[in-house]
């Protein structure tokens, strides 16, 4: 079922209010790759009366004001992707289009969308009850953090938003458990994956430095954020406590990882693998033709990419669904008439870190002094892609099923790594599981500026590139890859960009058209270089390419 959204829909459920109340920055889509759907369905899963406000008005009450009060608390999230980066370019330039807008122009979605949306709920209900912050954008803006947009150190989200309590990671355990204790008029603070405001610390949490010197001191801010990097699994973290002002920042350790049975449920919920007709009638949402029919096979990534989020948010370790799981979620497609028996991408973060993990992590939590692939895979992770070969296979021959795309990422290093099951798995998605191209991130191909981003080195890249050639000429086939670069990452120098230029043309043959400048998002290591110009694990300078046009030049390099 749809999460009710209209005055309607209540009715027809016979609900005269509504327990808890959504907003989101994105249009409705009703598929467990939409964080606030994933929300809604297991709070009615759990019995409570939950409705959904998408892209509110922020000139008038209409729209927020649609299904009056919630009587335990507004979820208030800015959709898939943080706001600004939603709206604005590496260059700072807006985006004019939206792929999670009806009709595709970004004309819904304000800046800094949690600060808003708070600030329309206080508007139009005053002394309401507590309204939380949950998703990517209040997941990686909890505590003080470099805002590229402003070009400055922010406070804590929950300081500039005035909101009452913030969610972060992935929040269905613990907004159940929020629930439950707002409902039975108990304490939330110390709920873990939640983070408060308090006028004291909590005893026995670690202090990080306070917001007034992390703003002002780079080497300060850079303590702060590899303290709370590396306090961020559940296995081993501790609480933390932030001092903005007289008050106190309260943050929480994180929730438990969900098992796999636990993950199963949160995707076989009832979905209905659309956007809502509120919002369909509004226009085309481009993003839901290849939403909707894709499936999650796991959750978390141990890449550990400079430039990327998810360590913060998702976490460092993979928990990887059943194949029981996925294959009813699959056969749920099969009954609905716009199913044209096309999986438009089997994967993750990741697609083929499914079914392994390091069990060393798994009972100890990640290592604080290594990361698992960088700069060698660790000893104690062994790649095995036997379990997605058995997926893909298994998917692929149920009755109705057409095809089978792979369309997440792909890390190359980890094929090569699988010395058993590597090769069969790549010569599977040749054969079958690609269309024409396969697309791959190496991002460059300078090793320095590969060290600074965590990524592989250029000579994993030439003996995948070979492998899959000699493949695809095994099997009669004309297909490519497609290479996504990135221009102006920290360390990265106009010289640099040359020789990715040169590299390019002379063994790739090919001009790159996947060329994007790197963009700071809050709380990724990446961010961090940028921000003090060091390498926080050597303690070495880094070069960082801050002028806009420079930017712009070290991009036009490459075409």
């Amino acid at each position: 079922m749809f999460i009710p959204a209209t005055v309607e829909e209540l009715e027809k459920l016979g609900w005269d209010e509504c327990d808890i109340i959504l907003v989101t920055g994105d249009a409705y889509i009703d598929s467990p790759y939409s964080g606030a759907a994933i929300i809604g369905h297991i709070l009615i899963d759990k019995g409570y009366r939950v409705g959904i406000i998408s892209q509110p008005d922020m000139k008038t009450g209409d729209d927020i004001k649609r299904l009056g009060e919630p009587l335990l608390f507004w979820g208030v999230t800015s959709g898939c992707v943080d706001s600004m980066v939603s709206n604005y370019t590496a260059l700072k330039k807006f985006r004019s289009d939206d792929d999670l807008t009806p009709g595709g122009v970004n004309d819904r979605r304000p800046d800094r969308a949690l600060i808003a949306y708070t600030g329309l709920i206080r508007r139009f209900f005053k002394d309401t009850v507590p309204i939380v912050l949950g998703g990517i954008e209040a997941s990686l803006r909890r505590i003080a953090h470099y805002d590229y947009w402003d070009d400055a150190v922010r406070r804590p989200l929950l300081f500039d938003s005035k909101a009452d309590i913030l969610v972060y990671g992935m929040g269905e355990k613990a907004i159940v458990e929020l629930a439950g204790s707002i409902k039975n008029e108990k304490s939330y603070d110390l709920i873990k994956g939640l983070c408060v405001i308090s006028k004291e610390p909590v005893e026995g949490f670690i202090q990080i430095p306070p917001f007034e010197k992390v703003r002002d001191n780079t080497k300060t801010f850079s303590d702060m954020f590899m303290t709370a990097y590396r306090n961020n699994d559940p296995l081993t973290a501790t609480g933390m406590c932030q001092k903005v002002g007289e008050r106190w920042l309260i943050h929480n350790p994180p929730q438990p990882l969900p098992t796999s049975i636990e993950l199963d449920a949160v995707y076989e919920l009832d979905y209905e693998y659309d956007a809502h007709p509120f919002c369909k009638e509004k226009g085309e949402i481009r993003a839901l033709e290849t939403i909707k029919f894709s499936v999650t096979t796991h959750r978390g990534c141990y890449g550990e990419c400079s430039f990327c989020a998810i360590a913060m948010h998702q976490g460092r370790t993979v928990i990887s669904r059943s194949g029981d799981s996925i294959e009813r979620e699959i056969k749920k497609f099969l009954k609905k008439k716009k199913f044209t028996g096309i999986i438009y991408d089997l994967g993750g973060p990741t697609a083929n870190m499914y079914g392994f993990e390091c069990s060393k992590k798994l009972k100890e939590g990640p290592c604080k002094k290594k990361r698992c692939l960088h700069p060698e895979i660790c000893p104690n992770l062994v790649p095995d892609h036997s379990g997605q070969l058995k997926l893909l296979k298994r998917i692929t021959n149920l009755p109705g099923v057409k095809k089978v795309f792979i369309a997440s990422g792909v890390r190359h290093d980890l094929v090569l790594a699988d010395k058993k099951h590597g090769t069969a798995y790549l010569k599977e998605l040749v054969e079958k599981h690609i269309s024409g191209q396969m697309k791959i991130a190496p991002e460059h191909i300078d090793n320095g500026v590969l060290s600074l981003m965590g990524k592989p080195s250029q000579k994993a890249l030439r003996r995948f590139r070979e492998l899959f050639n000699e493949l695809n000429k095994a099997a009669d086939k004309k297909q490519f890859l497609t290479y996504y670069f990135i221009a102006a990452h920290p360390g990265c120098t106009n010289k640099d960009m040359e020789s990715l230029r040169d590299f390019s043309r002379r063994e790739l043959k090919l001009r790159p058209e996947q060329v994007q400048i790197f963009t700071p998002t809050p709380s990724t290591i990446s961010t961090l270089i940028y921000h003090t110009g060091i390498d926080p694990y050597t303690g070495r300078e880094v070069f960082v390419e801050k002028d806009i046009n420079r930017k712009r030049i070290q991009k036009k390099i490459l075409s």
